[in-house]
This record gives C-alpha cells, sequence and structure tokens, in this order.
C-alpha cells in the first residue's frame, strides 16, 4: 500500500522537467513559422511560476493532511464502502474526481470568493508548460468540493492519489506546440486545443472548457467552446507584477476593501459571492 500513497504528482517532476525543455526546443524550431505566433516564454514570467508551483507544494502538504483528518471521519461514519481492489472501484473514482473537478472549476470563475483563490493560474500572458505549474495557494476551495467522495466510500488516499493523477494529467494540455489531435480524441479528452481556449481572456472564449481529464462535461453542460483563433492569454485586467506574492493575495485584497467599503449587506455578499467583476451598479 505504501506505493500508493506516493504523490505521482511529486514523481512526475522529472517528467515535468523534461517536457519543458523539449518545448523550449521546439518553440526554437517552430518560432520561424510566422503563420503561427506563439506566446513562448519569458524568463520573469516563467521564473514567477516555478517559484508558485514550489509554493503550491509547501501549502498542499499541509492543506491536504488536515482534509485528510476530515475525510477519515467522513469515512469512518459512512456505511457505503468501495473496494479499491475492484477495478470498477477505480474508474468510479476517476471519473468522480474529474466531475467534481469540473463542478469546482466552473464555480471559481463564477464565485468571486473561489475565483480570489484561482485567478493566480490564469495571471500569465504566457501559455506554457511552466504556465501548468503557476498553481494557487490557497487549494481550500477544491478540497470542500471532494467532500462526497469518502462519504460514497472512496478510501480518502484513493482520492488524493486520483486528484494528482488527474493534475498530471493536466499538465500536457499546457502548450501551444501541440495542434487539434484526432477527431475522436478532442470529443471526449481535455487537449491542448481545448485548454487553450480556457486560458483565453477573448470575450468568444471566456469562462468555457472547465474539464480536467475529460471534455465530455464541457460538452454536456453547455460550456464547451472550440479553437478557432489563436487566444489572447492572460486575465481580462491584466496584472503587471512577477511577484507571486502579489499575484496570490492582490485579489484578495482588492476584494477585501471592496466588501469593508461597502454599506449594505446585499453588497457585501455580492462581492464574495456573485461572478467576477459584479458591482451593485451591475
Amino acid at each position: 500500500m505504501d506505493h500508493l500513497l506516493r504523490d505521482p504528482s511529486l514523481i512526475a517532476v522529472p517528467f515535468f522537467v523534461l517536457f519543458i525543455v523539449l518545448e523550449l526546443i521546439a518553440l526554437r524550431v517552430l518560432e520561424t513559422d510566422a503563420d503561427a505566433p506563439r506566446a513562448g516564454y519569458a524568463r520573469r514570467d516563467s521564473a514567477a511560476s516555478l517559484s508558485m508551483g514550489v509554493g503550491s507544494v509547501v501549502v498542499n502538504l499541509g492543506a491536504r493532511a488536515l482534509a485528510l483528518l476530515g475525510y477519515t471521519a467522513l469515512y469512518a461514519v459512512t456505511p457505503l464502502r468501495l473496494d479499491p481492489h475492484d477495478w470498477w472501484t477505480w474508474v468510479i473514482a476517476v471519473l468522480m474526481v474529474d466531475l467534481l473537478w469540473y463542478a469546482y472549476h466552473r464555480s471559481s470563475h463564477r464565485i468571486r470568493l473561489l475565483w480570489a483563490m484561482h485567478q493566480a493560474h490564469h495571471s500569465s500572458v504566457h501559455f506554457n508548460y511552466t504556465t501548468a505549474l503557476r498553481q494557487k495557494w490557497n487549494p481550500w476551495g477544491e478540497l470542500l468540493f471532494w467532500v462526497p467522495l469518502p462519504l460514497v466510500g472512496l478510501p480518502p488516499w484513493m482520492i488524493f492519489f486520483v486528484f494528482s493523477i488527474n493534475l498530471v494529467y493536466q499538465f500536457w494540455v499546457h502548450t501551444e506546440t501541440v495542434p487539434k489531435l484526432w477527431r475522436p480524441i478532442e470529443l471526449v479528452f481535455n487537449t491542448p486545443s481545448h485548454h487553450r481556449v480556457h486560458h483565453a481572456s477573448d470575450a468568444d472564449y471566456l469562462d468555457r472548457n472547465y474539464g480536467g481529464i475529460l471534455i465530455v462535461w464541457d460538452r454536456w453542460f453547455g460550456t464547451f467552446r472550440e479553437e478557432q483563433q489563436r487566444p489572447t492569454y492572460g486575465l481580462t485586467h491584466p496584472v503587471t507584477t512577477y511577484n507571486p506574492f502579489r499575484l496570490q493575495y492582490a485579489e484578495f485584497a482588492l476584494l477585501f476593501r471592496q466588501v469593508r467599503k461597502a454599506t449594505r449587506w446585499r453588497d457585501r455578499l455580492g462581492y464574495l459571492f456573485a461572478p467576477p467583476g459584479w458591482s451593485p451598479e451591475s
């Protein structure tokens, strides 16, 4: 069992490094293609992304330890049990984790408080494999979304293992060097083409393609958008800093100021739980 408790996302770090190197080489070869401009890499931007990735590892160690205690307590009181020795338990786990990721991810773009946690991942105007490592330091929202999993009988260690597999999968879709794939793959799975749309700030692409491993959730729930032209990456209100602490917490500071300045509870709740960009006049 010990080998299953290892975090796949940590084991995959050497492969992350390898893919970053391969992408840099590919971009050097492809940059002569004037008909297909790419965002590529910028040294300070990539450094910020990597530092945010290291910070997220440290934060997640503590956050997941606390969540593990909570999940274990929920698992202890439910009469349901799914046996990890059965192959179909793993299928159920992968599908449930991916569906709950879709629900959390969509909520993070539509609820301001969750967006304050998530927006750091979208703050780069570049789209490459270091952007995949530009992770948030506030994982509390997503951990709450996993609460149903121990209640249906999934062992807590299995929840974290499958979720790490989900995150490892999402690493490879953060690139401009992979074009659209074979149509059946594009129909079912999240791909670089689909995720490029998700990271766009263009009005036609905004708040689309939330899927982790599977894109079928977006197709079923009406949030899918196909890539038609090259996206403009980043936030609708671009940031002008590479400071990882500001990238992580500036939105929280702005949210706090707006809530403190509001004079009605309706407006305070609107700032916290309405979509990003909401104001009392909207």
